[in-house]
């Protein structure tokens, strides 16, 4: 198959595990654990913004003084693990058979993520997916996450490829930054549950993962 892609770089939270939705999930147990009243639709007004902050605002609006932000932080942490092995979350839709496409098709792939690696870790095992991947990094390993373009410019050194020949799946508008700063080809999907994203930036957006056609990339 002739196709002009080195290699392709695929982020993970939108991408390939629908995380938005747990997170939202995971916040709202960690509240009712700690006996907090929270109105799940206004964790809208939170989007991007830590769970320590969060956590932090509605503890003080509490008046609660027997609780901290970094007890809720690492409960909500754990828990969100929990879930993840849990077995009952599906990947996004059309993204584990592109990963096995693109493996077939004998293209290099990495994994570049921001979360945390034991997330990182747990999604690759829930998921069945680690050995198609030559290159996992996790943004924690990193001095600074996305939009810095570290993170992609060391996968692809990795993978030996050169950047402009590296394909990126991003969701998000610092993950796009990143992506093109590190001087790379950038797909971004409209993950409805991504919050805001602006993904102007991007060289093509899709609104589907199964729009992304091996033989035409």
């Amino acid at each position: 198959m002739q196709t002009k892609v080195g290699a392709f770089i695929f982020d993970m939270d939108g991408v390939i595990i629908d995380s938005e939705p747990i997170h939202s999930r995971v916040k709202m147990d960690t509240f009712r654990h700690f006996g907090l009243e929270f109105q799940e639709a206004d964790l809208i007004h939170y989007m991007g913004r830590t769970s320590g902050a969060i956590f932090g605002e509605v503890i003080a609006k509490s008046g609660r003084t027997d609780i901290t932000p970094t007890e809720l932080t690492e409960y909500k942490h754990q828990h969100y693990l929990e879930v993840l092995q849990s077995g009952t979350i599906e990947p996004v839709k059309g993204t584990v058979e592109l990963i096995r496409g693109l493996h077939a098709a004998g293209i290099p792939l990495a994994l570049a993520t921001s979360s945390w690696q034991v997330v990182m870790e747990t999604v690759l095992d829930q998921f069945g997916i680690r050995q198609y991947f030559q290159s996992v990094l996790s943004g924690g390993e990193l001095p600074r996450s996305k939009p810095d373009p570290a993170i992609y410019r060391i996968s692809a050194e990795r993978l030996g490829v050169e950047p402009a020949r590296c394909y990126v799946l991003e969701d998000t508008t610092n993950g796009i930054k990143a992506a093109k700063a590190a001087g790379m080809y950038c797909i971004a999907f409209r993950n409805p549950h991504s919050g805001a994203q602006d993904l102007s930036l991007a060289d093509r957006i899709v609104d589907d993962i199964c729009e992304i056609d091996i033989e035409k990339i």
